[in-house]
């Protein structure tokens, strides 16, 4: 599984408006129903939280990989927010999240999901990608770099 196969260009949210945790989760599930992708964004955002109510999806180094299922999805949807000013995401290391990357699978599955958070959390740990990211002006240009770092792993 490819960055490319699962995050769509028009699925980057280049400056986050919000500010904790919870606005960004709904800036994402609105974002998401605002695409159609999703029709239900009120149980998407309850699903996030009540994953986040489990343990924080701040995963350290500035990123969050926020993750759930939904009945309305056929395949994986991913979305992709830069946060510059960064958010208090609850993150394992204490430190404000600025990359903050959703992964929503269908209901019945499991292996694929589980793959699309692994390449994410590997991908996310580069420092130079991390670092790149925050110098970028929109989403294109996050887009191509995210594609470029990813297509460097096998």
């Amino acid at each position: 599984m490819k960055i490319d196969d699962i995050l769509k260009k028009d699925s980057i949210i280049a400056n986050l408006a919000g500010t904790n945790k919870e606005e960004v989760l709904r800036e994402i599930t609105d974002f998401l129903q605002k695409l159609s992708l999703i029709k239900d964004k009120e149980t998407l955002f309850n699903t996030l939280m009540e994953r986040e109510r489990l343990g924080s999806t701040g995963i350290g180094e500035n990123v969050a990989i926020p993750h759930g299922k939904s009945d309305e999805l056929s395949k994986i949807v991913t979305v992709f927010g830069r946060s510059l000013k960064g958010v208090d995401f609850e993150s394992l290391d204490q430190k404000p999240v600025h990359f903050v990357y959703m992964v929503i699978a269908p209901s019945n599955s499991t292996g694929q999901h589980l793959k699309a958070l692994a390449r994410i959390s590997r991908l996310f740990k580069n420092q130079d990608l991390r670092e790149g990211i925050l110098k970028l002006q929109d989403a294109n240009q996050i887009y191509s770099l995210l594609l470029e770092a990813d297509s460097k792993f096998i």
